[in-house]
């Protein structure tokens, strides 16, 4: 029997993991959109694949997922290379720059969720394909957009019902910062350069701060044997006010956050504020999720220079997260009515009578005839309020036998009669 690919899953209401049960992504999702939609974004759903260029220069040519081919790649019939998305900000700034939006009123504020694919070893809150939910600000660069997109991030969590949250930020500075630190690292790590990974002697030259978040154990030991200095101490005047004021904003918001000098983003259209959410019972990928300033991208895909700052939230890490602190899900609706056909005949009377009211009601049917008693062990399964028996004696009165579960009251009503009680106040 074939199965799904490793690193993969099936998410659909009965999943054995909580991660990919189906009621607690659309609880996600649903909660997500609803505060980004309060808060005036709007939802954009871009495709999932796209020209290889645009990804590449969405994740920078030194990431792992790069380095390591962790994007997945395929040439369609016309030859062009194509890759599936491992982040959703470049597709975003793609769409924003094809569609003109440079001209509506400034800053655009988007947002989406969906899928996310990346080629690497899948371990618990890491797949290969994964979910995320996405929101860009563009257009405008101001220390109030990135506050508020924090401020955004939390209430998701925390209407989410999250508690054990932990807000960390930090800052990249802008360019020539970051050109000061990147030649402060490489004199600092050239002395050790045999004994750093492999991918890291690549990043040595090329884009050092891609070090200083290496997923490699011996790198880590170096970065942390050497007493590196953060980015925070090469800040210039400009960023450093930036940050600053990211700060009083998130103080004045009543926001709890933790500077962290340890937070880089080593692309470099990467500008000032970097943060991440964290969440400590998820284990050491504690991340629930991050967000930063990405003023340089839209230039790097073709066109003009759009200042930017967003965010993306783990699907996956915030339903561990949920189920960790132990955070009730909203039970589905059950049906109000479960129509149960008794003989052949009442098979399509059923159906026709379930699609007159559905307008109205939350009607579900038994598709193959059952005995009353069966029919009412489903209906109870389903959490029905009510259960309407049509069979040979029903049709012979033109009536349906309506049983009331909870009271066990049972009558029989005429089909415009059971219209009156459903169409009126929700039936008790």
């Amino acid at each position: 029997m074939l199965k799904a690919v490793p690193g993969t899953n099936d998410i659909f209401a009965q999943a054995k993991e909580y991660p990919f049960r189906e009621p607690v992504f659309r609880y996600i999702t649903q909660t997500a959109e609803e505060v980004l939609r309060g808060a005036g974004a709007q939802m954009i759903h871009t495709p999932i694949f796209e020209y290889l260029e645009v990804l590449q220069k969405g994740v920078g040519l030194t990431s792992d997922i790069v380095v390591k081919k962790e994007m997945y790649t395929l040439e369609d019939r016309g030859g062009r290379v194509l890759g599936l998305r491992p982040e959703p900000t470049a597709s975003i700034v793609r769409a924003y720059n094809q569609h003109g939006m440079k001209v509506w009123p400034q800053p655009v504020r988007l947002f989406t969720w969906g899928p996310i694919f990346r080629a690497e070893r899948h371990q618990k809150g890491r797949y290969k394909q994964f979910h995320q939910v996405d929101y860009e600000a563009l257009g405008l660069s101001d220390p109030l957009l990135d506050a508020e997109a924090i401020a955004l991030m939390v209430r998701i969590y925390k209407t989410l019902g999250l508690k054990n949250l932990e807000v960390k930020l930090g800052s990249v500075g802008d360019p020539e910062d970051r050109t000061r630190y990147n030649q402060y690292l490489r004199e600092l790590f050239r002395p050790y350069a045999e004994r750093l990974s492999e991918d890291s002697r690549v990043r040595l030259e090329a884009n050092p701060m891609r070090i200083l978040d290496s997923k490699s154990e011996q790198d880590q030991q170096i970065v942390a044997d050497l007493q590196v200095k953060p980015m925070l101490e090469f800040l210039g005047d400009a960023s450093r006010s930036f940050h600053e004021r990211v700060c009083h904003y998130l103080t004045q918001l009543g926001i709890p956050f933790t500077v962290d000098p340890s937070i880089v983003r080593g692309l470099d259209y990467y500008v000032r504020t970097a943060w991440e959410v964290h969440h400590a019972q998820i284990g050491a990928k504690s991340a629930l999720g991050g967000g930063g300033r990405y003023d340089g991208l839209s230039e790097m895909l073709g066109g003009p220079r759009v200042p930017g700052v967003g965010f993306g939230i783990g699907i996956e890490r915030v339903a561990i997260a949920l189920e960790q602190e132990g955070v009730a899900i909203p039970p589905d609706l059950s049906p109000t009515l479960y129509l149960a056909p008794l003989d052949e005949a009442a098979k399509i009377e059923a159906l026709t009578l379930a699609e007159q009211l559905r307008p109205k009601v939350y009607v579900e049917l038994g598709y193959t005839p059952k005995s009353p008693r069966k029919a009412l062990e489903e209906a109870l399964k389903k959490g029905a309020k009510y259960v309407g028996f049509l069979g040979e004696g029903e049709r012979a009165k033109g009536v349906i036998t309506l049983k009331h579960l909870e009271s066990g009251e049972q009558t029989e009503l005429e089909p415009l009669q059971l219209h009156s009680l459903f169409e009126g106040p929700d039936p008790k």
